[in-house]
């Protein structure tokens, strides 16, 4: 009876895991991820690419190409470039790095987290990165603002968690420098982004409705550290409100409209210790309004660039709080102060 009691335990104990096995799971049900969908390798005079939505966040390979245009209209975990020649590459928002291998003779406008260059030469990157684009044993390399628009391109910044306002496209290191010898350079302000980084003309693509005009850029279009047209320059912070974006973006579009320069842009949060190391004087005006959320701080350039921003904001923000530098003495230090206050932020 025992044995015949444990036969029968043991067919039982067998049925259960049996049904265990074929019990199905969520995530059994996910489809294989195909590396070929995710990599472009080993490509002669071709012009390929990924529309919205085909790679949602994946990491990607570019690899082994040659005179290629390369179009990836979609947000990316990583990106890695190796052994690319004479090739236009255009890549939507990576939310971590794109790095750049044994590379010449490239075009590319890019936006991502970190950027790095290493063994590269005569390449030209049109970027928009959240922190300081690095350079290694490269020659000739050239930057320029990230200039580019098409619908899903806000949603896809979002996802890669990339902030509009916080572009250090022009503050470059490079790690291995070379006495009397400048490896990097920025592109003149009058460099077309069309030009050098043509968008795609072949049916695949038409779908996607790009724009490479200043105006509509995703990214605001700053003079980063090319050298300014004036001696006076003027901060303008708005404070954390509804429309904080909306008005930064049409504050910028009237004053460029104007003739003047938007040297650079950063959006970030303030304690009251940072406001009154960047307002001073000015910190019982302001102070309260800091603890609201994140400041859009703008650097703006031109003869006169004081009073116009004055002026403007007073006719358009009539009941928004907005910091104005007084006098260009005072807009030197107020520039000082705050990018200081914002680059030591970035590195924590």
């Amino acid at each position: 009876m025992g044995c015949c009691y444990s036969r029968r335990q043991n067919g039982k104990d067998s049925q259960q895991r049996g049904g265990e096995r074929s019990k199905q799971y969520s995530w059994d049900q996910r489809g294989k991820v195909d590396l070929k969908n995710y990599m472009f390798s080993g490509l002669k005079n071709e012009t390929v690419g990924r529309l919205p939505g085909k790679v949602a966040g994946q990491q990607f390979i570019i690899q082994d190409c040659e005179n290629c245009s390369i179009y990836i209209f979609d947000h990316s975990a990583t990106v890695t470039v190796d052994d690319c020649i004479n090739c236009i590459i255009f890549l939507g928002p990576v939310k971590g790095s794109v790095f750049f291998r044994n590379c010449r003779d490239c075009h590319s406008a890019l936006a991502c987290q970190q950027f790095r260059v290493r063994d590269c030469r005569k390449m030209e990157f049109f970027l928009f990165c959240a922190t300081q684009p690095i350079i290694e044993s490269s020659t000739n390399i050239k930057f320029a603002c990230f200039q580019w628009y098409y619908p899903e391109l806000p949603l896809q910044f979002n996802e890669a968690g990339l902030n509009v306002f916080n572009n250090n496209w022009s503050n470059i290191h490079d790690f291995t420098p070379v006495a009397g010898e400048l490896n990097w350079g920025i592109l003149p302000e009058n460099a077309v982004i069309c030009h050098r980084v043509p968008p795609p003309t072949t049916k695949e693509f038409k779908t996607v409705h790009i724009s490479t005009e200043a105006t509509r850029s995703i990214v605001p279009v700053t003079h980063g550290h090319r050298r300014k047209c004036s001696d006076e320059s003027c901060l303008v912070v708005l404070f954390a409100s509804d429309y904080t974006t909306a008005n930064a973006r049409r504050l910028i579009d009237e004053l460029v409209k104007e003739g003047f320069l938007l040297v650079q842009t950063r959006e970030m949060p303030m304690k009251p210790e940072d406001a009154k190391r960047v307002f001073r004087g000015r910190t019982p005006e302001f102070i309260r309004y800091v603890n609201r959320g994140p400041v859009i701080a703008l650097e703006f350039n031109g003869g006169g660039i004081i009073e116009a921003c004055k002026i403007l904001v007073n006719e358009i923000f009539k009941r928004i709080k907005t910091y104005i530098s007084e006098n260009q003495d005072a807009a030197s230090k107020d520039i000082e102060n705050f990018y200081n206050f914002a680059d030591i932020q970035m590195r924590m």
